[in-house]
């Protein structure tokens, strides 16, 4: 299965619109490609030239970022998930996502 197989149309639909900028986090990146390292996930070759070819903006992951994790209440154990979740609180952005346990951050969400 691939990443966008995982969406909703309805939610790529809404998110992937002329209007909304749509951003991708490095640490997305390094978590995709330890999976691909495991075996448990297969990315096309051209993967990052279609992210770029489709204007999504990358969001580097920044010491804010970090620290931000720490006002997070407790929920997820995940430390990607973590990251992501304080990078879009950080930067008033919208994390969408298909895991019930991100859902239930205090962050601007929407479910995948």
């Amino acid at each position: 299965m691939t990443w966008p197989d995982r969406l909703r149309s309805s939610t790529l639909q809404s998110i992937i619109a002329p209007q909304n900028d749509v951003f991708f986090s490095a640490a997305t990146l390094w978590e995709l490609n330890l999976k691909v390292e495991k075996g448990k996930l297969v990315l096309p070759d051209d993967f990052m030239e279609a992210l770029i070819a489709e204007n999504f903006i990358e969001l580097p992951v920044s010491w804010h970022h970090t620290i931000g994790i720490k006002h997070l209440p407790a929920i997820h154990t995940d430390p990607f998930d973590r990251l992501l979740l304080a990078q879009a609180h950080g930067e008033a952005l919208t994390f969408v996502t298909a895991d019930r346990l991100c859902l239930k951050y205090p962050v601007a969400l929407m479910e995948a």
